[in-house]
């Protein structure tokens, strides 16, 4: 059976020139994979025509003459642009002619359309954002980060079991280390929030290593980093500061390696190795887990190399079944 995934061509910082350059790279590597190129097809075409002399047969145009802007609100999203290339995109997903979505525009849009039309898959009380951070030897998956910004003992408990379940069928590791991010290790630290999640966390079959700290999210020392909404965007959005940062100061630092060519004396370019291991392109996007289907949020920088790995993750999902698991793991935890 083909996997379809739906993608918005109009959101992004580069859409839809970079959309449609990722659909594209997407389409030729996964033939077997059919991808529904939704936006405005007065922008879309013009640009597919300059890229490729004939479309893939797996990919398809779905016209969406509206546009939601980093300006709407998710309301005004909703209910004033039911014709947008997000709002058109869930709508697929909806329906069942696509598995999942990807998108790249407004991120408050994305979850508030996506959360309302697709809806929660059985038990799951909220949907959590995924982030991948990275790692020495690899990454972990940081959620939530922003979907839910007031969060209860259980939908913490939850977003352990959702992102435990993600992390084991996409990145191939049983039983998940889950850490909660917390100011200490020690049972008595922390607020009420965290005290009340950790004591769920204990009762569960999840493989719960207890609390973490915020340095232990970077040295790999767990696999799923669990967090309420409002810490870890800040969390994300501090990490992406100091990645800038770092490759600043490694290219001032390494300028007297370089010669007249522009040649490493190293034998290899440092910064392009730490680029491209805190490059939030590799990843493609950040899976909003516990909705019916799938929804992939990308940054709003992405270009195309970021969205053709966010519709693979995408069809990693689907294919891995995902949700069902989802669903079998949330059943089990403690109430």
């Amino acid at each position: 059976m083909t996997i379809h995934i739906s993608v918005d061509a109009m959101g992004g910082d580069h859409a839809p020139a970079e959309i449609v350059a990722g659909v594209l790279q997407a389409a030729q590597k996964w033939p077997d994979t059919g991808i529904l190129l939704v936006g405005n097809q007065d922008a879309v075409g013009p640009i597919l025509k300059s890229l490729v002399t004939e479309v893939p047969e797996n990919l398809a145009v779905i016209h969406a003459p509206s546009v939601i802007t980093m300006e709407d609100t998710p309301v005004d999203a909703i209910r004033k642009k039911p014709d947008s290339s997000i709002v058109l995109s869930a709508e697929l997903v909806r329906r069942g002619e696509a598995a999942a979505m990807v998108s790249a525009g407004n991120t408050g849009a994305c979850v508030a359309i996506a959360s309302l039309l697709l809806g929660l898959l059985d038990g799951v009380k909220r949907p959590g954002i995924a982030v991948p951070m990275p790692t020495p030897d690899g990454c972990a998956i940081l959620i939530d980060a922003g979907a839910n910004m007031s969060c209860k003992p259980a939908h913490l408990l939850q977003y352990g079991a959702m992102a435990s379940v993600y992390y084991e069928n996409i990145f191939g590791v049983k039983r998940p280390k889950v850490g909660l991010l917390n100011v200490g290790v020690e049972d008595a630290k922390g607020n009420e929030l965290v005290k009340q999640t950790r004591s769920l966390f204990q009762k569960s079959t999840l493989n719960f290593i207890g609390n973490i700290e915020g340095q232990d999210i970077y040295r790999g020392n767990c696999n799923v980093v669990v967090c309420e909404g409002f810490v870890g965007n800040v969390i994300l959005k501090a990490t992406e500061g100091v990645a800038e940062t770092v490759e600043i100061l490694l290219t001032k630092s390494l300028r007297g390696l370089v010669d007249s060519q522009g040649r490493s004396q190293l034998g290899c370019d440092p910064v392009a190795i730490v680029k491209e291991k805190m490059d939030y392109a590799e990843y493609g996007g950040a899976p909003l887990l516990g909705l019916k289907g799938a929804c992939i949020i990308c940054h709003g920088r992405s270009r195309g190399k970021a969205i053709c790995n966010a519709i693979r993750v995408a069809r990693d999902i689907a294919r891995h079944q995902v949700n069902d698991q989802i669903v079998n793991q949330v059943r089990d935890l403690p109430q």
